[in-house]
């Protein structure tokens, strides 16, 4: 759209890294400020619901916003991956649960440790290379076999791979869907605050949607149509500063910058910041085993919590869907079998700080 409006000596790759950079800005401070994860509202915790509320509003907002983007044909996420209609189930299962076992071992999701990392938190920054380089070899290396295995059992759903083709169509199902974790979201006894950061992150997703797929469009030197995720764009970014010389960066590098950025300096307005590295080799471990299973888990389910959770489930897709509920699965079970039993048998056992 810009480039047919205005005749603009710039690349829109470049474009799409400060679009990125902008995105990320606006993501990071305020999920810095509400502690946006998905792990907190599922595990056990004295804020757990509360958690689970602040996600779930995201969720709602991104969800309502990107369909009624899609209605009025400012953004259009047929050709997406998400609306593919061969569904991989085995990938989305299996990734699923391998992602929600790793990031309750870490305790955080990739983007709240992204966000960690742009406050001093040194394991966060040792899982997020962890996973950034399991990631890429799960995409293109030597677990490419495992993740194409996986990828083999499929089931092909035709127009039903989203629910615009489902009884109701899109409106039904938004309507439905929304009204779910609008009464969730009503229960939780989340603050307001948190609760309005929540909406400019659920916000963020149909934005970049759209950033992507029209306003930055160029027929002559198109770019892929992205939003909010860090799977893809931390391998790509790892891939980019090595090799910087033959890859581009895009909008997902200038993402995860943002991100970084916009949490630091959150933190350090807040007076938050602080450098916090591992405590044993038992816990180095135990982050190092998470980080190769969010790595591993996040490519074959198609993203992260935010990448296939809040922004695929936002485009109504079958398969984003099942790889949200398999991550939240993964994420219980791990729970109950590493952490809750400690937390049973240790007066006064605490889960250490993020």
């Amino acid at each position: 759209m810009i480039f047919e409006l205005y005749d603009l000596n710039v690349s829109p790759m470049l474009l799409a890294v400060v679009f990125g950079a902008v995105i990320g800005l606006l993501f990071g401070a305020a999920a810095q400020i509400s502690r946006f994860c998905l792990r907190r509202g599922l595990v056990a915790g004295p804020d757990r619901r509360a958690a689970l509320g602040v996600w779930l509003f995201a969720l709602f907002v991104a969800t309502v916003a990107t369909q009624l983007a899609a209605s009025f044909g400012w953004i259009d996420l047929s050709g997406h991956r998400f609306a593919a209609a061969s569904v991989p189930l085995g990938a989305a299962v299996i990734g699923g649960l391998a992602f929600g076992a790793g990031m309750v071992l870490t305790r955080g999701c990739v983007s709240r440790l992204t966000v960690l990392g742009g406050s001093g938190n040194l394991r966060a920054l040792f899982v997020l290379l962890v996973f950034a380089v399991v990631a890429h070899a799960t995409l293109k290396g030597v677990l490419a076999p495992l993740r194409v295995s996986a990828g083999s059992l499929t089931v092909d759903l035709g127009s039903a791979a989203t629910a615009h083709g489902l009884p109701g169509g899109a409106a039904l199902w938004t309507a439905v869907l929304g009204a779910l974790c609008l009464g969730l979201v009503l229960r939780s006894g989340a603050a307001l605050r948190h609760l309005a950061l929540a909406g400019v992150i659920g916000v963020l997703v149909p934005l970049g949607w759209f950033g992507t797929g029209v306003f930055l469009y160029d027929d002559f030197d198109p770019i892929a149509l992205e939003t909010l995720s860090f799977t893809a764009p931390w391998a790509d970014t790892l891939f980019w500063s090595i090799a910087s010389t033959s890859i581009p960066a895009g909008f997902g590098t200038g993402l995860l910058a943002g991100v970084i950025v916009g949490a630091a300096v959150s933190a350090f307005i807040r007076r938050e910041t602080e450098l916090v590295s591992f405590e044993s080799p038992a816990q180095t471990l135990r982050y190092l085993a998470g980080g190769a299973l969010m790595g591993f888990g996040g490519v074959l389910a198609g993203g992260c919590t935010v990448g296939a959770g809040l922004s695929g489930f936002s485009s109504l897709s079958v398969a984003a869907g099942l790889a949200l509920l398999s991550m939240m699965a993964g994420a219980v079970l791990t729970d109950r079998a590493v952490d809750r039993p400690r937390r049973g048998t240790v007066a006064g056992f605490a889960t250490p700080a993020e």
